[in-house]
């Protein structure tokens, strides 16, 4: 992938951590509150990242959204900085640097004060220490200067040890990306410990109050050694120790939800709890306040619920960390120090200090920092995570480098072109979160229906206590009080939430890893519905690289004068076949001339003036628009057509002087990747602006029966239209293109698919970036769209089938019939089974082949 995918996005949305959330229901509310924000154009949280995507506009406030977010009872996480300056402030400097860092759309919080010599920020976004120390050279302040590094003959060892100490600074940098993606490491710690204390105080009671139950004998051992009454308060101890221990969380967030009218799961499992703690505790100490007949206690019950729950979400936290790996990966991949030449002294800086126009040093196997051109110096450098390609590829004077790539053996100096989140590993990373951020629009069902879904559970909890006080058995209020219980417990928001995100998630970072990006997340879902895929000719399915190969002349003419001129002209052309010409020409060694007058004619050729003489190089139908006959090479023509290459024309001074042949390779995977369309059902055309007879020769070289030639840039649209008709069949179009002509026919698809190796401007029409520029990267794109969206339908189908199922059992539906009245502590271990079951579904992505075999 090259320079063109680094501008594949302008505008920037803003990725924030959000705190708090538990369930599909958290979603709605946290999305709503951002979008009453002003500033806000959209707002959409992915419950599996616990994360909140903004697209700032005029008049937006990130003090307004974070205080939007807490008002709703979650909590908005900035990352923050602190930058060191060459001296203290003066009271001007201060007032100017706090107006500059006012002006940044993710502030939150900017530390500037007279006579200090840093300045400390709080904001959302990414590459937050690159922004402030930007607005701090701005405003004309200098930096705190780093140490040079000691003794240019210093070991590559020696060297990289003192990088990672020289300045404090660094391992604070380099680190927030990855703690804004390692967050879910902090939850299982806590909820390891959380579990080990509730399931250590929950099994004594649950092994002396089943156990009971369950085997006679040990319940007349254990009634004729304690007396039933400090039972109960040991129970009571045990069971306060775990609710309002580890148990607390549920307390602390559910019971605010509830009182603010907004409640989710928390709130669920907390009425539960809290209503079998109660009634127990109340048979504890005032059992004259129950009938006789209903003086149970629950304490195991509220305990056993807790320790479930918490065992759930533990499995839940690791799984979601599995999720994001294919991010923190990516994140893994960027430098975090370099070595820099500044006023002959040498630096190592943290990678987000290097500025563009640096001069950097990359020793043998170091990671490459920024993007950039090598100055001199040569080496092999592995750039397989951008390619996929396993060799190195060769580095010298004039190469571009790309940041995160690793240097081999050799060592060479390079000048920054792109840095920070201008750099391509730090597209690629925006891309992906995007891409996992996005709303399907399979998920606008699901919100709707979890918007209602824990209300709808506690309206049904409180009918079924309602209906069993009034008809059910006795004893009465035991009864009643365990159905609604199991009612809350055994439902799952968190299921339904998980259901659609953690899929995203994880078929996006497989994706990642096949060098498919997804700029637009409507396309993950729409893909699937593909059932024709029209490909680009050059570039595409060829290299896009072609050589001059054959070469006629008219009578009268002269090999090289007529090559000589025709360079000249194709020297002001970009197109590949131009460069094709003047390198061959340039290869001769003939003197390439001045061409002036130079009109290009897009699909056609290009004509200019070259030492006095007119000429035009260009298809047949350019010859045709002249008034020239090409009926002198029409035998010669057909047999280069036939050997796949592309005739080309020369006249000078409007006569028909050459005809010229141009063959592009074929990319070793066309062949495959075209026959792994064919397997997958699909449709396979080419649309091209090449001659009909070639064009058809490379189609049956590949496997492609379906071919559009001889097409100008604007006919694709037209084409694309026709094939859709007649083709598709209802199903959806992709088109396969890099060019710039390219870039309409990428908007009219129904969903475009840029080689990443092709231009900005097609990278900008298209919604998905193959980063490999390898055709088989298309085809893994449609087989993850498949796969991903099946294993969505796949988690909402047990999410909503689960709740549908159980719910009603948990009511007592079966109790009539068959006596069967459903424990909340079975609840409670299936509400926790619903939510890992959905996530270890959606993991199974990972290791999923992409024809749906485990790899």
């Amino acid at each position: 992938m090259t320079e063109a995918i680094r501008h594949a996005e302008h505008v920037h949305p803003l990725i924030i951590p959000v705190e708090g959330m538990s369930c599909a229901s958290c979603v709605a509310r946290v999305e709503k509150a951002a979008a009453k924000v002003p500033g806000v154009g959209s707002s959409a949280v992915n419950f599996a990242s616990e994360s909140l995507t903004v697209e700032p506009q005029a008049g937006f406030s990130a003090r307004d959204l974070a205080q939007a977010i807490r008002k709703a009872g979650y909590e908005a996480k900035a990352d923050a900085v602190v930058v060191a300056l060459a001296k203290p402030l003066t009271s001007r400097e201060g007032a100017r640097l706090r107006a500059a860092l006012e002006a940044m759309p993710g502030l939150l919080s900017a530390t500037v004060e007279e006579g200090r010599s840093e300045v400390a920020v709080e904001a959302f976004g990414r590459d937050l220490r690159r922004s402030v120390i930007a607005i701090v050279k701005a405003e004309g302040i200098a930096l705190a200067g780093p140490k040079p590094v000691r003794g240019k003959g210093a070991s590559a060892h020696q060297e990289t040890h003192h990088a990672g100490h020289a300045h404090p600074a660094a391992d604070h940098a380099a680190g927030e990306d990855a703690a804004a993606h390692s967050h879910h490491d902090e939850d299982v710690g806590l909820l390891r410990r959380d579990l080990a204390i509730a399931a250590t105080l929950t099994l004594p009671l649950f092994v002396l109050e089943m156990g009971s139950h369950l085997y006679a004998p040990f319940h007349h051992w254990l009634m004729g050694a304690v007396e039933t009454q400090w039972l109960y308060y040991g129970y009571f101890a045990l069971a306060t120790a775990v609710i309002f221990g580890p148990g607390f969380r549920f307390l602390k967030t559910g019971l605010p939800a509830l009182l603010r009218g907004h409640p989710e799961m928390n709130a669920l499992v907390a009425i539960g709890v809290l209503a079998a703690y109660a009634y127990s505790t109340v048979t504890t100490f005032a059992p004259h306040l129950l009938p006789e007949a209903a003086r149970f206690v629950y304490f195991e019950a509220a305990t056993v619920i807790v320790t479930l729950i918490l065992t759930g979400r533990l499995l839940e936290a690791r799984a979601r960390g599995r999720t994001g790996a294919a991010i923190r990966r990516l994140v893994g991949l960027q430098a975090k120090t370099a070595q820099v030449e500044r006023d002959g002294e040498t630096f190592d800086l943290p990678a987000d200090e290097v500025e563009i126009g640096d001069i950097l040093v990359v020793r043998p196997g170091e990671r490459i920092a920024v993007d950039g051109a090598v100055i001199d110096g040569t080496s092999n450098v592995d750039e397989s995570m951008i390619s996929g390609e396993p060799l190195p590829v060769e580095k010298q004077a004039g190469a571009n480098v790309i940041g995160g790539t690793i240097n081999g053996t050799g060592s060479f100096r390079f000048r920054a072109e792109k840095v920070g989140a201008e750099t391509m590993l730090a597209q690629i990373i925006r891309l992906v979160e995007q891409a996992q951020g996005a709303k399907l629009p399979i998920q606008a069902v699901v919100d709707r229906v979890t918007a209602w879904f824990v209300p709808a559970v506690m309206a049904v909890a409180a009918l079924t206590f309602v209906v069993w006080l009034l008809v059910g058995p006795e004893p009465v209020l035991p009864h009643a009080l365990v159905a609604a219980v199991a009612v809350l417990i055994i439902a799952c928001p968190c299921a339904m939430g998980l259901a659609t995100p953690t899929s995203i998630m994880v078929g996006t970072g497989r994706a990642a890893d096949l060098g498919v990006l997804f700029r637009k997340g409507d396309a993950l879902q729409e893909l699937q519905a593909v059932r024709l895929v029209v490909l680009d000719k050059t570039g595409t399915v060829t290299k896009g690289k072609p050589d001059l190969t054959d070469i006629r002349l008219a009578d009268g003419f002269d090999e090289a004068q007529v090559l000589a001129v025709i360079a000249a002209v194709e020297a002001r052309s970009e197109h590949p076949v131009a460069e094709a010409m003047v390198a061959a020409v340039a290869a001769r060694g003939l003197v390439i001339a001045q061409a002036t007058e130079v009109q290009a004619s897009a699909g056609y050729g290009i004509e200019a003036m070259v030492d006095g003489q007119r000429v035009a190089v260009g298809a047949d139908r350019f010859m045709q628009k002249l008034g020239l006959s090409v009926d002198l090479f029409a035998a010669e023509a057909a047999r280069l057509g036939d050997e796949g290459k592309t005739p080309l024309y020369a006249a000078i001074d409007g006569r028909l002087a050459a005809i010229l042949a141009v063959a592009d390779p074929l990319k070793p995977t066309s062949r495959q990747a075209i026959a792994r369309l064919k397997a997958m059902g699909l449709s396979v055309a080419m649309v091209t602006g090449d001659n009909a007879r070639t064009a058809r020769a490379i189609a049956r070289q590949v496997g492609i029966d379906d071919v559009v030639a001889e097409v100008l840039p604007a006919g694709k649209v037209e084409a694309l239209r026709r094939l859709k008709d007649e083709a598709a069949k209802g199903g959806k179009l992709a088109f396969v293109g890099d060019g710039i002509n390219d870039a309409p026919a990428l908007a009219e698809a129904d969903i475009g698919i840029a080689i990443g190796t092709g231009t900005d401007v097609a990278i900008e029409s298209a919604d998905v970036v193959l980063s490999s520029g390898d055709l088989s990267a298309a085809v893994d794109a449609i087989a993850v769209s498949r796969a991903t969206m099946q294993n969505i339908r796949q988690n909402l189908f047990w999410a909503f089938g689960y709740n549908v199922a159980l719910i009603p059992l948990a009511a007592g539906a079966l109790y009539p019939a068959f006596g069967l009245q459903l424990s909340p502590m079975i609840g409670a271990g299936a509400m926790a089974f619903s939510s890992v079951f959905v996530l270890g579904n959606a993991l199974r992505l990972r290791t999923m082949d992409l024809t749906g075999e485990r790899s």
